[in-house]
């Protein structure tokens, strides 16, 4: 029976070419960028921590800070973390060394948004370092306060925008 299942998904995949990390035999692989030309790439994508207006409002009134620390300066450290191993956490993901990951937080009265915002000269994209960088961000501060409170909620990660490959796209 296992075999059976194996045999269906390796034959679904063989009937679409759309799957670029899919070889011909339906095989994983990373995507061969070699004939690429290095070009500036810029990615940002946005995770949003919802915190509810009690607890963000008694972090307001701490300065955004927690007896761990800094909930912005550790979630940044973190995060920045997160995207520089991307290639290590997402199988098929190209290593890079990014030239800039940096973060930006809009705290309103009842969520933060985290903005995250890698940069490099490639052959390939930045959009998953943004991702995991926004989403690390976001783990961070979940686990910053959740002593504070366990109805912490992160609603969304997604890619807002990407420049300079082949396809720009913007949310």
């Amino acid at each position: 029976m296992k075999h059976s299942h194996v045999f269906l998904f390796t034959n679904f995949f063989n009937m679409s070419n759309s799957f670029s990390h899919l070889d011909e035999n339906g095989q994983p692989g990373m995507v061969d960028v070699s004939a690429k030309n290095e070009t500036v790439r810029e990615a940002r994508a946005q995770s949003i921590v919802y915190l509810g207006k009690e607890v963000a409002a008694q972090l307001s009134e701490a300065g955004w800070q927690t007896k761990k620390g800094s909930i912005i300066q550790t979630a940044t450290i973190a995060g920045t973390m997160g995207a520089k191993k991307t290639a290590d956490l997402i199988p098929l993901c190209h290593p890079l060394g990014l030239d800039s990951c940096k973060f930006e937080f809009e705290t309103s009265e009842d969520q933060v948004i985290i903005t995250c915002i890698c940069r490099l000269e490639a052959k390939t994209g930045v959009e998953m370092e943004a991702l995991v960088g926004a989403s690390i961000a976001a783990l961070t501060v979940y686990d910053m306060c959740k002593s504070i409170s366990k109805g912490i909620i992160i609603k969304e990660t997604k890619l807002i925008s990407k420049s300079g490959g082949k396809s720009d796209f913007k949310s």
